[in-house]
């Protein structure tokens, strides 16, 4: 293929020319999203030279970690030029449709979220919250039903893209009653009512033993499900090998597979680490700490890709936009709060792909001065049975509990 340029170039620098066009071809083989297909070669020339400039420095505060594409927004760039997807981290309506916008193609819903999204325009669900009241005077079916009005609104905004990526994207979360994550019946129960309410449904069960056996039941179904309240590579992994066990039962039996999400709740592990080291005057740094849930991030990602996995890791409980940044670029899916969804667009940091760059092994090193952040971080140091023990993982259902589900029973 001859490349004309306007400007004469030195041997040198054509082969650097090519080298990035055949880089940049690369990237869009590799399936990512829709944004850079058809375009013609000409425009993959012009913008391989534009990219060869920035790297030989013209371009002035040009990032030098990762690889660096684009001048588009920070999140078009990161759906529409990277591997990550990203999701909106809200049930409210006009945070969806805000998100939609630029580049969401999901939504992470949860007890407190669907509450808040009620009690921030109540009129606007005035009419279907007196029929709900009205038809349900049991607390425990209210709530529910609360959850019901939530995520499908939310199900009908996701529809075209849910329809447009062939059922791969485009879905919510529904979470099960939290008070329920050790029992099978109930959640079971749950799972299947709330798989009904839309197509583009994925039920999320807590990482416990208990949750752990029905998202391989629904695995088994068909079901989308995504595997939450899990802070630990432990979990991520059972999560993971669960859906696949489910996946090859649906298999056997005709059914088509349902994406899978493996959670992470990012901050809640760093929230949770940093007490542990205060109580116990540990000598990490507020650095080290923030660097605690990017490590096990990283870590499961890492054997998520060495043992070929087919669920998705989803970041979520983020804590800064950096938790955004030092995972952009990675096969995996990103729960963004409004706040930092803003935050990203008015500052728009450098377009880098740094999920690659490890955390620095004298972080790691102090860390592990911490038990519990052993126990996150160690592929085999939680069993299980233990997952529900987990001192964040208690934490994290009591609060769910309290300010989610309670509050969308008490609703009136």
């Amino acid at each position: 293929m001859m490349v004309h340029f306007r400007k004469r170039l030195s041997g040198n620098i054509l082969k650097e020319v090519n080298a990035l066009i055949i880089e940049r071809s690369k990237a869009d083989d590799e399936g990512r999203d829709d944004g850079d297909e058809g375009k013609g070669v000409g425009e993959a020339n012009l913008a391989a030279y534009s990219c060869l400039n920035e790297r030989k420095g013209s371009s002035p505060g040009t990032p030098r970690r990762g690889k660096m594409v684009s001048s588009k927004g920070y999140l078009q760039w990161l759906s529409e030029s990277t591997k990550t997807h990203w999701w909106c981290d809200s049930g409210t309506p006009s945070e969806i449709d805000y998100a939609l916008q630029h580049g969401a193609v999901g939504i992470t819903t949860n007890p407190p979220l669907s509450a808040t999204a009620i009690s921030l325009k109540p009129e606007m669900w005035r009419a279907q919250i007196e029929d709900i009241i009205k038809s349900n005077p049991d607390p425990g079916s209210k709530a529910e039903a609360l959850v019901h009005l939530v995520v499908t609104e939310g199900a009908k905004k996701l529809s075209p893209i849910f329809l447009r990526s062939s059922k791969e994207r485009g879905y919510i979360c529904a979470q099960v009653d939290p008070s329920k994550a050790g029992n099978r019946d109930d959640m079971r129960a749950m799972a299947k009512r709330f798989s009904e309410w839309a197509p583009n449904i994925s039920v999320k069960l807590p990482v416990t033993s208990a949750g752990l056996d029905i998202l391989e039941e629904c695995a088994a179904e068909g079901i989308s499900v995504t595997g939450t309240v899990s802070f630990s590579v432990a979990q991520m992994l059972a999560v993971a090998e669960a859906y696949q066990r489910g996946s090859q039962k649906a298999i056997k039996n005709g059914k088509k597979v349902a994406p899978c999400n493996a959670v992470l709740m990012i901050g809640r592990i760093d929230d949770y680490l940093t007490e542990v080291a205060t109580d116990n005057e540990s000598k990490v740094t507020s650095s080290d700490l923030k660097k605690a849930g990017l490590a096990i991030a990283k870590r499961a990602y890492s054997l998520f890709v060495e043992r070929g996995y087919k669920a998705r890791i989803l970041i979520a409980a983020m804590r800064g936009t950096y938790h955004v940044t030092e995972l952009a670029g990675a096969d995996l899916t990103l729960s963004i709060q409004p706040k930092y969804q803003h935050e990203l667009i008015e500052h728009d940091p450098p377009k880098a792909e740094n999920y690659s760059i490890p955390v620095e092994s004298s972080v790691l090193e102090r860390l592990f001065t911490i038990k519990e952040f052993v126990r996150a971080y160690e592929p085999d140091a939680l069993d299980p049975s233990e997952f529900i023990s987990f001192g964040v993982t208690q934490r994290t259902l009591s609060q769910f509990i309290e300010t989610g589900w309670k509050r969308l029973e008490s609703m009136c």
